[in-house]
């Protein structure tokens, strides 16, 4: 591998108090819901419900109502102003993995579906140097669109098989990247794809890889 093309939410970047912030509120409207449920559901309506590059009240309000239908609770207005309120301006932090970024010998890029304001937040929370940072809303075209990585491809002048690519989606990181025959694996923490081959649940081991 001559090129590794990181995604960066649930990835390298995440929000982990978001969980237990809702576990906070459904526990206060008398909704008792085990952690690695809320983890399981959260993940797999992220698979299915497409996040904009900037998210707004009206993204979240609606996200997380289908959240609390797939847990078996009706929501309402008020149960859904609660979760907004206390998940909003929840700080990006980095994976522990994250730290093995800094021993990897060959150049790291990012492709993400993200703000403008992504290279800033990467500057803040990982210490080391992407040497292309590939942003949707800057390009105009977001995962799982594959001119996104053809775009990535072209710009970086490299061979999708000299390329490995890391991501936490089937459907926005593994099946664009796989068509274009770039080697792909997903960071898989909480074991919530057993049967898979492609999977990894650490970045540690992205170094067997390269």
């Amino acid at each position: 591998m001559k090129y590794i093309l990181f995604d960066v939410a649930g990835t390298l970047l995440h929000k982990p108090e978001v969980y237990d912030k809702i576990l906070e509120v459904l526990f206060k409207n008398n909704y008792k819901v085990d952690l690695q449920v809320l983890k399981k559901h959260h993940k797999l309506l992220s698979e299915v419900i497409k996040f904009p590059d900037r998210t707004d009240k009206t993204f979240y309000q609606n996200f997380n109502s289908e959240l609390l239908y797939s847990l078996g609770i009706i929501p309402n207005q008020d149960i859904l102003e609660q979760i907004f309120k206390a998940c909003s301006y929840l700080p990006w932090q980095a994976f522990n993995d994250c730290s093995v970024l800094q021993e990897l010998n060959i150049p790291i890029g990012i492709i993400s579906n993200f703000n403008s304001s992504l290279e800033d937040v990467l500057k803040d929370k990982i210490d080391v140097s992407f040497s292309n940072i590939f942003v949707s809303e800057k390009i105009g075209y977001s995962k799982p669109d594959i001119r996104l990585y053809k775009l990535a491809l072209d710009k970086l002048n490299i061979l999708p098989e000299d390329v490995l690519y890391i991501g936490d989606s089937f459907k926005l990181d593994y099946q664009p990247a796989s068509q274009l025959g770039i080697k792909t694996l997903i960071i898989d923490r909480d074991n919530f794809y057993p049967n898979h081959s492609n999977i990894i649940s650490s970045l540690e081991q992205i170094k067997s890889y390269i």
